[in-house]
């Protein structure tokens, strides 16, 4: 919300698993991504929807000032105190893909990672911090996008489909979404976008609907693949 008020704009990221079933409850990975996730229908297929607010901007962040310092540095968001390590517990920490200066990564610096888990306990508080208001917002997001008529999601894993709202209307609408807790509303039917066409057959075998990247003219959103397309 902030960011919004400040003049600034938000996308929303979305990516879809198809959930015929309950995993086993040993199953770490499926119950991270439940907890984080809104169960939705595509087609006649089950599936759970993850949908992520990210900050969208051009060039360097607007809180940077010119000395290179953080200009909101007391208050800055989660995702800044976590970085570098990951939020995920499923991704590990890749150097080579972070934005950090060489200097960042040198010995002189406290230890991020012991054993392939974050050292700093301030660190590992941000994380359980973002993770559990990861979950509390489900049913916002999940409001949010049906109030913004958004239904097309990436398979997850092979991409992501991202939603560019105005800035006004998503201002507006999530703070809707924010106060309606106990509004029902109607499931939107979800699509599922892939720039693979054999990933596109599959789910509609299964009964999902499915729409290739790419095919039906100038879309209201971005796929982003993670492999290269095939049709």
């Amino acid at each position: 919300m902030d960011w919004l008020t400040a003049g600034h704009s938000v996308q929303l990221i979305c990516e879809a698993t198809p959930w015929l079933e309950e995993p086993p409850a040993d199953d770490r990975k499926a119950a991270h991504r439940r907890r984080r996730s809104f169960a939705a229908v595509s087609g006649s297929m089950p599936a759970r929807v993850v949908v992520i607010l990210a900050a969208n901007f051009a060039g360097s962040c607007p809180n940077l000032m010119t000395d290179m310092r953080c200009g909101i540095y007391e208050r800055r968001p989660l995702v800044c105190r976590v970085y570098p390590a990951e939020i995920n517990p499923f991704i590990k920490l890749d150097a080579a893909r972070k934005s950090c200066p060489t200097e960042a990564w040198s010995v002189e610096h406290p230890l991020l990672l012991r054993d392939g888990h974050v050292a700093d306990a301030r660190v590992r508080a941000n994380i359980r911090q973002s993770r559990d208001t990861d979950r509390r917002n489900v049913a916002i997001k999940r409001r949010l996008c049906m109030a913004l008529n958004l239904n097309s999601a990436a398979l997850a894993d092979e991409g992501f489909v991202v939603h560019s709202p105005d800035r006004g209307v998503l201002l507006t609408e999530l703070a809707r979404a924010a106060e309606d807790g106990d509004t029902e509303t109607a499931d939107a039917d979800w699509c599922f976008i892939s720039n693979r066409a054999e990933t596109v057959a599959s789910l509609a075998v299964h009964g999902a609907l499915a729409s290739l990247a790419g095919t039906s003219g100038k879309p209201p959103f971005e796929y982003l693949g993670f492999h290269p397309p095939s049709h």
